[in-house]
């Protein structure tokens, strides 16, 4: 690393904020391999390359490189292709056995295990030991944890449309960071709530939600250009965390987040009980409620956090490129890109005579505003008539 200057990616920037507090000993080795999804081996090598060579140091090594040993293309699709197909319904250990010995390939259980969890092939036999359960401490710190979850009901009680409410609340102390009532729930909900938080709170170290598709890929598909890369797209709001380097924990159980959901049933009791004293009939009078009722709840529920430093960082001042919808799409040959029926005419700019053929990645904002860019330069343009 030395001799070389780069800036850090918000991922890494939160590396070096959590592993710092290990080096001063503010936090367990544990709790930070949980943050960063890392073992606890090797964050007490991170701790030792940070006392050794700084920051800078925690930036991977290998950062824009293939992997040597990584299978090659052909027969990573071939392996996958045959356990669709001759091979499926075998098991790993027995699939692994017959690509060796009938195939003619040479890898590990392992290997195969992982390209077909990649590829979307989950094993034939499922198989879970008893586990010992007991509840979770509470995150030591603000901003530690947020909790997300949705909760479809019929709030107004017949006396309108039935509706979704979204929420954010911090694990640490129980508060509501954010809370709005939708018509459903949505990418676009989430998104909201969550360019609130970044504004009135800060960026967190990780987020707990459920494994909805809006947070997690579920679906089975892989584009080609997904599989040639080995590595799946992740959906508009996991870009959106990685582009704040925040850590999603997915749960596998309602019971694993329990505190939002049991924050739901304080709120279909307590706030369906505000918004009927309201006569609240539609979805604006029901905001109007349910943001009066989050500064009550707060003020009576709310606990102190087990430690006072704050684990909020900064957020970045570019949100409108981060908390909205991502595109790619190809110029075409008369210098237009369309997209859901408009076209957008790209007139001639200083930096590039024509555009034809480039690719360039269109930013839907929530307000509905469309705006072009080719790298990190906005683009002019024209809406024009749909062809």
């Amino acid at each position: 690393m030395r001799g070389r200057t780069f800036a850090l990616s918000q991922k890494e920037l939160q590396r070096v904020s959590v592993i710092s507090r290990c080096v001063k000993g503010d936090m367990a080795c544990a709790r930070a391999a949980a943050l960063l999804s890392l073992s606890i081996r090797q964050v007490k090598r991170l701790k030792k390359r940070l006392r050794e060579q700084g920051e800078a140091a925690l930036a991977h090594a290998n950062r824009g490189r293939p992997s040597p040993r990584r299978l090659p293309v052909q027969v990573r699709q071939a392996v996958v292709r045959l356990a669709r197909s001759t091979y499926t319904g075998f098991n790993d250990h027995h699939l692994c056995e017959k690509l060796c010995e009938v195939e003619g390939f040479s890898l590990s259980r392992e290997t195969l295990r992982r390209l077909l969890r990649e590829a979307g092939l989950g094993s034939p036999r499922k198989r879970r030991a008893p586990t010992h359960r007991q509840r979770r401490l509470r995150s030591a710190r603000q901003g530690e944890l947020v909790q997300l979850d949705g909760s479809p009901h019929d709030w107004l009680e017949g006396r309108g449309p039935r509706l979704t409410a979204l929420g954010l609340q911090d694990d640490a102390t129980g508060k509501i960071l954010a809370a709005q009532f939708f018509a459903s729930e949505s990418a676009a909900g989430y998104l909201t709530l969550r360019r609130q938080l970044l504004r009135r709170h800060g960026t967190p170290l990780a987020l707990y939600g459920d494994r909805s598709g809006i947070f997690v890929r579920n679906d089975d598909f892989w584009t080609v250009q997904e599989e040639l890369a080995g590595k799946r797209q992740p959906t508009q709001f996991g870009r959106a965390l990685e582009q704040l380097g925040i850590t999603f924990i997915a749960a596998r159980s309602p019971q694993a987040k329990g505190r939002v959901e049991r924050l739901w049933g304080v709120l279909q009791d307590r706030l369906a009980s505000e918004l009927r004293l309201a006569q609240a009939c539609d979805l604006e009078s029901a905001n109007v409620v349910l943001r009066v009722f989050m500064a009550d709840y707060n003020r009576r529920f709310a606990r102190r956090p087990r430690e006072m430093q704050s684990a909020w960082r900064p957020a970045p001042e570019n949100l409108d490129r981060i908390c909205c919808f991502v595109h790619e799409r190809v110029v075409s040959n008369d210098n237009v890109v369309q997209w859901e029926g408009q076209r957008f005419q790209i007139p001639q700019q200083g930096q590039r005579f024509s555009f034809a053929g480039a690719k360039v990645h269109l930013y839907q904002a929530l307000d509905g505003r469309v705006s072009l860019y080719y790298g990190d330069t906005r683009l002019e343009h024209t809406n024009t008539p749909g062809g």
